[in-house]
């Protein structure tokens, strides 16, 4: 290890990150002098969490290298919310056992060895842009009217990949709508350019907490899985967010149905059919596995088409091909309060009719039969009474006034729905 230790700093220079070699991308500034990339770093040692010792340290001199934002911005949270349980006297609860264990959790990430002040910060220099508390009363009520009109009146600010505040750990808006189960505002927001794979301050995604206990265990979740998976939403190592968590989860709560496609390559993906001898007119055409047939080693498909043939296909029939903006198989759209599906033949038409939208042109008149196709899906709402912790639930009725005043989700239920 010292060897290439000494190997690696002889071809170091100013200018090169420390791990690839090459001009820094986004560069990080340790403290010891060293420099890299902010992705090259973060494969070396998880912003969102220490695993090894040997991550704490620089890959070149092994100095210590300080916590990230977000591994304090998790221990600073629980740290909190665990004094809101003493200061209640609360000390003998589940949640307060609930809080205790993952403070430990953070605790562990951060290091006993940091000095409470020094925060490794992001090396790209960009500020997120925070979500006005109203925005999140709306995506919590279900008022997407309301989250879409602050969205679009102003696109340059990439609203659609706002955040909440670190007391709520930094959730996006695409996060909060998955976790209370709004499946057209997902739906939109993705349209909109939201990042599938935005992540909390503790390293958690969009799909990774329908997995969680308290979603999974509340509500079918193969409908979120499955547009989320559509558009690419990736697992990643570590407790919070990794495939085998999830897997796990969906085999402990009977979604094995929902576990077997988690398992196979393409299960879930939007796919472009490819070198199919028997039905070549259907080359170049778009599909969603829905199902993995593991005794065949087949994918069950469903054709992006007005008339959602399926077919079972072999695995060299398909060929990856998540939803884009410009490419998103289908397009829901709200209007007069109602949200609205349109299907199409092919990608092309689905192409023209995003390009024509962007532009502002005319668009086909709506038929009530695409009105019906948007919303048959299944229930939005979460049943709170399962969610929110019994001190809350038993709190009485606000005053309508009390009640449109700022709404914030509680800690518990950010602990609830997110915990790691």
């Amino acid at each position: 290890m010292a060897e290439n230790s000494v190997g690696a700093a002889a071809v170091v220079t100013e200018n090169t990150c420390g791990i690839c070699l090459e001009d820094p991308k986004d560069p990080l500034n340790l403290p010891c002098g060293h420099s890299f990339c902010d992705k090259c770093l973060d494969g070396w040692r998880s912003r969102y969490g220490v695993e090894e010792e040997i991550g704490r340290k620089c890959p070149i001199c092994r100095a210590m290298i300080p916590p990230s934002k977000e591994m304090v911005t998790t221990l600073l949270y629980y740290r909190a919310h665990k004094q809101t349980h003493e200061d209640k006297g609360d000390t003998s609860s589940e949640g307060y056992y609930s809080t205790c264990r993952l403070l430990r959790k953070a605790e562990q990430k951060v290091g006993a060895d940091w000095d409470g002040v020094t925060v490794l910060e992001d090396g790209n220099g960009k500020q997120t842009l925070v979500m006005p508390d109203y925005v999140i009363t709306a995506i919590r009520r279900g008022d997407s009217k309301k989250v879409l009109k602050w969205i679009n009146a102003n696109r340059a600010e990439d609203r659609v990949n706002a955040k909440a505040t670190d007391e709520m750990l930094g959730m996006s808006a695409l996060m909060m709508a998955s976790l209370h189960n709004n499946l057209a505002l997902m739906t939109q927001l993705l349209q909109l350019g939201a990042n599938v794979e935005g992540r909390t301050s503790f390293g958690g995604t969009a799909i990774s907490s329908i997995f969680n206990d308290n979603a999974i265990g509340r509500d079918d979740i193969s409908d979120r899985a499955r547009l989320l998976l559509s558009w690419g939403a990736s697992f990643f190592p570590g407790h919070n967010s990794s495939l085998e968590a999830s897997i796990h989860q969906a085999r402990k709560y009977g979604k094995h149905e929902i576990a077997n496609l988690l398992e196979s390559e393409l299960g879930g993906r939007r796919c472009e059919i490819v070198n199919l001898s028997a039905r070549p007119e259907l080359n170049g055409k778009t599909c969603v596995a829905d199902e993995y047939l593991p005794a065949s080693n087949q994918y069950k498909v469903t054709l992006e088409t007005k008339s959602s043939e399926v077919l079972v296909l072999e695995p060299d029939n398909l060929k990856r091909r998540d939803r884009t903006l410009e490419d998103c198989g289908y397009y829901i759209e709200f209007k007069n309060g109602r949200t609205i599906r349109h299907d199409f033949d092919s990608s092309e038409d689905c192409k023209a009719f995003v390009a024509a939208l962007n532009k502002g042109e005319s668009l086909p008149v709506v038929t009530e039969e695409a009105e019906a196709r948007a919303e048959q899906r299944p229930s939005c709402w979460p049943n709170w009474a399962s969610i929110l912790p019994e001190t809350i639930r038993s709190r009485k009725p606000r005053r309508r006034k009390e009640a449109n005043k700022k709404e914030e989700m509680s800690t518990e239920d950010t602990c609830c729905c997110f915990g790691q």
